[in-house]
């Protein structure tokens, strides 16, 4: 699988000139000095207790303010005007709040610009999202936000989310999302009866090097939306909570990254993606075809029947749209264009399939394999080394990949062919196989690493940064040409 010269995205093939890898939005390295190691155990030992101490406090002050002007409120009193007790307990509450903040090293906290009314602008979208630190602007205003319905169980906090009025939702309920769009729809369209809503529309954390699609609840409503930019000045980012152990407009860069590319990316299967893989591009056109995350396992299992139904490996443009049952397009013609591995009009069906099985189950290596093999082996139901190569290959998303050593540890007989039987013993005695005789097998040698520089460094997620791509682009060259 590559992208070729007609195409879009990240993995290219042959001798076309690689760009630096793109930085990962969801994955975010500190490195320490020992001097700043020191500072840090004895603030550790002598600062942060009492910080922490006075944070507390703040909360535990706050609570019983939040929890009786939270009693017997119903919907139809919580959009009147706020009585002049309720404005008093809100002015109490940010003031202690603000000390709690205070006490957590943010000792100023710049405002620049004019907050709308709430007739102006009935949803304020707040980004980069990348720490619960960002909840200091939603303690500044009191805004209503989103959040999860679980929040609300939590020991005091819980109180204090419960005051703004919150909507509740449920990621892993579709019933939930649907009632929650509504419900933004409804408060919105209020003429200022509601306070406004406060929305994070990336709806994951970043590392705030970009910022990843947004969600579109918060537009759905049709109603004025005022952007919000969250900066933090730090020297040193110990604000990111993704740690690995519009642009003009906002001075912010784009990407088309979405939560459920960082699914993708964060997926804790047997095969981590590369930092150059086109998975991650291929994800984005599986959804600007208008494929929805809910609906991809069923459309998956649609997808493989038809193509055991066309009994050919090999399809074109007209014949991969009639497959997909969509129109050529832009998008779709980027779609066949990544899989175009030779530039010859026509792509193998297979490759498509195995693709859209990691995107649907990132973290489910075997699964997709065992369909891979399904889809490779002859009648005897066994495939070749190249055959495999073609699975990996694809399954990581990268063009070239050398499958020597891993497909003569499987074949211990030294058949010249193996079964998914096989593999999946091989596999579940080497869990790691991919850093064993893939990643270090083909980076060992040049890079003199003990480990594959391609394997997670957290042991979770490629890092895409460009700090170090210089130390990459050398092997990556060997995998890929």
């Amino acid at each position: 699988m590559k992208l070729s010269s007609r195409g879009r995205g990240c993995c290219t093939g042959g001798s076309r000139e690689r760009g630096p890898p793109p930085r990962s939005p969801f994955v975010h390295q500190l490195r320490f000095s020992p001097l700043q190691k020191a500072k840090i155990a004895f603030m550790t030992l002598t600062l942060f207790p009492i910080r922490l101490f006075f944070a507390a406090f703040m909360m535990l002050l706050a609570w019983p303010f939040a929890f009786i002007a939270s009693m017997g409120s119903d919907e139809q009193e919580l959009e009147k005007p706020l009585s002049w007790w309720r404005k008093i307990v809100d002015i109490l509450l940010k003031a202690i709040m603000r000390m709690m903040w205070l006490a957590g090293g943010f000792h100023w906290i710049n405002v620049k610009g004019r907050r709308a009314l709430p007739a102006e602008a009935a949803i304020l979208t707040v980004a980069p999202h990348s720490s619960y630190f960002d909840a200091i602007p939603v303690t500044m205003t009191f805004a209503s936000i989103v959040m999860k319905a679980e929040s609300k169980d939590i020991p005091v906090w819980g109180t204090l989310i419960k005051y703004i009025r919150p909507v509740f939702v449920s990621r892993s309920d579709q019933d939930s999302r649907r009632k929650t769009v509504e419900e933004i729809k409804r408060r919105a369209q209020s003429d200022g009866k509601w306070p406004q809503i406060m929305i994070f529309p990336e709806g994951t954390c970043t590392n705030r090097s970009c910022l990843i699609t947004f969600k579109p609840g918060a537009f759905i409503p049709g109603v004025p939306v005022q952007p919000v930019v969250l900066r933090y000045p730090n020297k040193l980012d110990t604000i990111t909570w993704t740690w690995q152990g519009p642009g003009a407009a906002l001075g912010v860069p784009v990407t088309d990254y979405t939560f459920e590319d960082c699914q993708l990316a964060l997926a804790e299967g047997q095969l981590r993606l590369p930092s150059d893989t086109c998975l991650l591009e291929f994800a984005k056109l599986v959804r600007s075809l208008g494929l929805k995350p809910e609906t991809l396992e069923d459309d998956l299992d649609k997808y493989t029947a038809s193509a055991m139904e066309m009994k050919k490996e090999k399809v074109d443009l007209k014949e991969f749209s009639a497959y997909l049952e969509f129109p050529v397009s832009q998008t779709l013609e980027s779609m066949f264009a990544l899989f175009d591995e030779n530039e010859d009009g026509v792509i193998d069906i297979r490759e498509f399939i195995i693709a859209l099985s990691v995107v649907c189950k990132p973290s489910k290596t075997l699964e997709t394999i065992q369909l891979a093999f399904q889809l490779y082996q002859s009648e005897g139901g066994t495939v070749t080394e190249e055959d495999l190569g073609n699975i990996l290959k694809t399954a990581m998303g990268v063009s070239q990949i050398d499958v020597t050593h891993l497909f003569r540890a499987v074949d211990e007989e030294e058949k010249g062919k193996i079964t998914y039987d096989d593999f999946y013993t091989f596999a579940v005695l080497h869990p790691h196989f991919a850093e064993e005789y893939l990643y270090t097998d083909q980076m060992g040698a040049e890079s003199g690493l003990e480990t594959s520089s391609l394997s997670a460094p957290n042991g979770i997620c490629t890092d895409f940064s460009p700090d170090n791509s210089a130390d990459r682009r050398k092997p990556l060259q060997k995998k890929l040409n």
